[in-house]
């Protein structure tokens, strides 16, 4: 595939700019809402299939664990076929399997479907963090990234919400097709607006290379600490917010299903923090905007063991807030500190990423079961005070 000059950058201000950040904002926006659309449907799944609060977890745990295993497959595969096309039917298969998803009346084929699709969306964020990393003029990518991300926060709250809200109309069948439907719309709008590579350069398939690039990367101590703070931020973001229905839908609080996907609304915060702590890493330096952020999410943990429901959406939203501005930034810096083959580096990222929602989300839910709300808060704490602590060494 032919490169074009190496300074036709995307550039703040043009409009080829804001059709590319619009796009990938879209990416962003469908691939959350897909993926995440059943996290306030887990006590209506948990109900209609007669299986455990943890149990239940698998329908989201289960996609996000092949979402991060095939990530290292689509991202090593994206440096021969393309950012944009790969991207396209990523989104396009993702939303087909959603809908199939609302059809089925059986668990297993229900996690089946929902394994596949996290494979199918598999081929999307670390091709687009890398199609950002490459595109765009160096000077604007933090702020890129964090459109993008912003996108991610987007799609997380709008697919909760919707899902809550269909679900009372119409069950969990309607809520998940409803944000299938969404998915598709959003292809269309990517595939219009997003502007073709051009400075990828297509590299052999070769499982050597493959290989070395990987073991490059993960031979960074840079990159593994990043590695490392995705595992740990987004296990204990997914967790807290998986059994936060659980305890809302209970005694004393006993909330609706819709009223707890309102909840979820906490994300618009995030849409803000992720654009807002991309600019300040300018002027403030990464590590210091990172180790900000996670001391924001360590108070809003604070204020969700209290029992007070204000507190708790109060903490909901700190906790949202400076979970986003440390993902932006994180995810900005593998792009910055990986020298080659950039999906792979930001595959190896979001695979650390889900692989913390897979694990920590599901072991999350054996200590709600079996100890409790403040039980669970305190070792989400202390997973949080590990990233900061690995933020610190940056």
């Amino acid at each position: 595939m032919p490169v074009a000059d190496s300074t036709a950058y995307l550039m703040r201000g043009t409009a080829a700019y804001r059709r590319a950040t619009l796009a990938l904002f879209c990416a962003g926006f469908a691939t959350f809402a897909l993926l995440y659309c059943v996290q306030p449907l887990l006590p209506l799944l948990a109900e209609h299939f007669a299986v455990s609060a943890a149990g239940s977890s698998l329908a989201l745990s289960l996609t996000t664990l092949s979402l991060a295993l095939c990530l290292l497959v689509s991202g090593a595969l994206a440096e021969s076929w393309g950012r944009k096309p790969v991207m396209a039917a990523a989104l396009g298969l993702a939303s087909l399997l959603g809908i199939a998803c609302a059809l089925v009346d059986s668990w297993d084929h229900l996690l089946w479907l929902r394994a596949l699709l996290g494979l199918a969306l598999s081929g999307l964020p670390a091709l687009a963090m890398a199609y950002v990393g490459e595109e765009f003029d160096p000077a604007a990518l933090p702020a890129a990234m964090g459109l993008y991300i912003g996108g991610t926060a987007l799609g997380g709250l709008l697919g909760r919400l919707l899902a809550g809200l269909l679900s009372d109309l119409g069950g969990w069948p309607l809520a998940l097709a409803g944000i299938a439907g969404m998915g598709l719309l959003a292809l269309g709008l990517f595939i219009w607006l997003l502007p073709p590579s051009r400075h990828f350069t297509a590299q052999s398939l070769s499982l050597r290379g493959l290989l070395h690039n990987f073991a490059a990367h993960l031979s960074n101590g840079e990159l593994r600490r990043l590695f490392l703070m995705a595992f740990l931020l987004m296990g204990g973001f997914v967790a807290l917010f998986n059994y936060v229905g659980f305890r809302l839908a209970a005694a004393p609080f006993n909330l609706s299903s819709s009223l707890i996907g309102l909840l979820f609304t906490v994300y618009l915060v995030g849409i803000f923090s992720a654009g807002w702590a991309g600019r300040l890493v300018p002027r403030l330096g990464a590590r210091q905007v990172m180790q900000g952020a996670i001391g924001i999410m360590l108070l809003g943990v604070a204020l969700c063991a209290t029992p007070w429901l204000s507190a708790a959406v109060l903490g909901l939203a700190l906790f949202t807030l400076g979970f986003f501005a440390a993902h932006a930034v994180a995810s900005g810096q593998v792009g910055q500190r990986a020298i080659v083959a950039k999906a792979q580096a930001s595959a190896l990222y979001l695979c650390a990423y889900y692989l913390g929602s897979s694990v920590v989300g599901y072991a999350a839910g054996y200590i709600w079961e079996h100890a409790g709300w403040l039980p669970m808060l305190a070792v989400l704490t202390t997973l949080f005070v590990a990233a900061g602590i690995s933020a610190r060494k940056l």
